[in-house]
C-alpha cells in the first residue's frame, strides 16, 4: 500500500464521519424547529392564545398542574391540536414518499403529484365521496373511517403502477418518459375528478371545491387515528429501505450485483409511498410541491444518503407544512386560505427556477 493510500484512508473515514455529524446535526435542528412549530400553530387563529398557556396545556398531559380556562382548553384539544398533529402526519407522508419515489427514479424532479400519484388518490377518493356513501353505510363502523383511506391508496397506486410500467423498457426507467406519462395521467385523472363532480349535489360540491384546493380544517381525533395507523407504518417501512435505495442510486446493475432485488423493492417502495399519498390526500386534499421542495431542498443539504435524508424529509415535511396551515389561518383572518393554495404560491417558483436551472446545467 502506497504512502497516499494509507493517508486516504483515515482521509475519507473522517469526511464520511463529518458529513454524518452534519446530517445528525440538522435532524436535531429541524426536529427543534418542528416542537416550536407545533406550540405556534396551537397558539395561532381567529382566538389567538399565548404560547406559554400552550405549553401549559401541554405540560399538563405529563401531570404538571395547568391554570387554563375551560374554553380555552377545548380550542386547542378539539380543534387546533388534531388539526396540527394531521398536519405533521400529512407533512411527513408527502415529504417522505417524494424522497422515496425520488430515490426509487433516481431523479429529483419525481414528484408524486407530478407523476400522478396524487390524481390517482384523488379521483378515487372523490368517487367514493359521491358515489360510494350508500355503501359505506353498510359497513362496520370501525371499518367506516377507512373506506375512503383505502380508496385513495388504491387509486394511487394503479395510476403510480401505470406510470411506472409506460416508463420502463428493457433499457430500464426513461426519466423524460416518466414525467410526460405523470401528467398525461394526471390531466386525465383530474377531467375524471371534474366529471364525478358534475354528478355531485351542493353539499358535497361545497366540501369537493375545499377539498380539492386543500385543508386541514376538517380534522377531528377520528380522522387523525385513522389516518396515523397507515400513515406512520407506511413512513417507517420506506425508512427501512434506506440502504436499499442508497445502492440504487448506482443504478440497477450495480444495486444487484449488491444483492439488491431491484424489482422487488421499486414495487414495495411504489406501493408504500402510494398508500402514505393516497391517505394523505383523502384527509387533506390536494396539497401539491411538498412532495418536491422538502425533498430537494434537504438533498442540498445533507446529501443523497437516505439514512439521514427520509428522517429529514419526514421533519422538514412536518414543519413546511405547520408554517403553510398558520399562513393560511392568519394572513386574511378570520377568513381561511386553503392550504394548497399556500404551498402551491411557495412551490410553483421554486419548481420553476429548478427547472431553469437544471436546463441550464444540462441536467434535464
Amino acid at each position: 500500500m502506497t504512502s497516499y493510500q494509507k493517508a486516504s484512508i483515515p482521509t475519507g473515514v473522517s469526511l464520511a464521519k463529518g458529513r454524518a455529524w452534519k446530517s445528525q446535526c440538522w435532524i436535531i435542528v429541524l426536529a427543534i424547529g418542528l416542537v416550536f412549530a407545533f406550540v405556534m400553530s396551537l397558539a395561532t387563529g381567529a382566538l389567538s392564545i399565548p404560547f406559554v398557556d400552550v405549553v401549559s396545556l401541554l405540560l399538563s398531559y405529563l401531570g404538571f398542574d395547568d391554570t387554563l380556562s375551560l374554553t380555552t382548553a377545548q380550542v386547542i384539544e378539539s380543534i387546533r391540536l388534531p388539526r396540527a398533529v394531521l398536519g405533521l402526519l400529512v407533512g411527513s407522508a408527502l415529504a417522505v414518499s417524494g424522497a422515496t419515489i425520488q430515490g426509487v427514479f433516481r431523479n429529483p424532479l419525481a414528484d408524486p403529484a407530478l407523476i400522478g400519484v396524487s390524481g390517482g388518490a384523488a379521483l378515487a377518493a372523490v368517487a367514493v365521496v359521491v358515489f360510494g356513501q350508500s355503501f359505506i353505510a353498510y359497513l362496520p363502523p370501525w371499518l367506516q373511517s377507512y373506506a375512503l383511506l383505502f380508496a385513495a391508496f388504491i387509486g394511487s397506486l394503479v395510476v403510480t403502477l401505470l406510470v411506472a410500467r409506460i416508463a420502463t423498457s428493457s433499457l430500464g426507467v426513461s426519466i423524460s418518459t416518466l414525467l410526460l406519462a405523470g401528467i398525461a395521467i394526471g390531466i386525465i385523472t383530474m377531467s375524471g375528478v371534474g366529471v364525478i363532480t358534475y354528478f355531485a349535489d351542493d353539499t358535497q360540491l361545497r366540501t369537493l371545491t375545499f377539498w380539492q384546493m386543500g385543508s386541514l380544517g376538517g380534522s377531528t381525533w377520528g380522522i387523525v387515528m385513522a389516518a396515523a395507523s397507515l400513515i406512520v407504518p407506511a413512513c417507517l417501512l420506506m425508512m427501512r429501505y434506506s440502504s436499499r435505495l442508497n445502492a440504487m442510486l448506482l443504478g440497477e446493475a450495480e444495486a444487484g450485483h449488491l444483492g439488491v432485488d431491484v424489482q422487488s423493492v421499486r414495487f414495495h417502495l411504489i406501493s408504500l409511498s402510494a398508500m402514505a399519498v393516497g391517505v394523505a390526500v383523502a384527509v387533506s386534499g390536494m396539497i401539491g410541491f411538498v412532495g418536491l421542495v422538502i425533498p430537494h431542498l434537504v438533498r442540498m443539504t445533507l446529501g443523497p444518503d437516505h439514512r439521514y435524508l427520509l428522517p429529514a424529509s419526514a421533519l422538514a415535511g412536518a414543519l413546511f407544512l405547520l408554517v403553510a396551515d398558520m399562513i393560511a389561518r392568519t394572513f386574511l383572518a378570520p377568513a381561511e386560505i386553503p392550504i394548497g393554495l399556500v404551498t402551491a404560491i411557495i412551490g410553483g417558483p421554486f419548481f420553476i427556477g429548478l427547472i431553469m436551472y437544471r436546463g441550464q446545467h444540462g441536467a434535464l
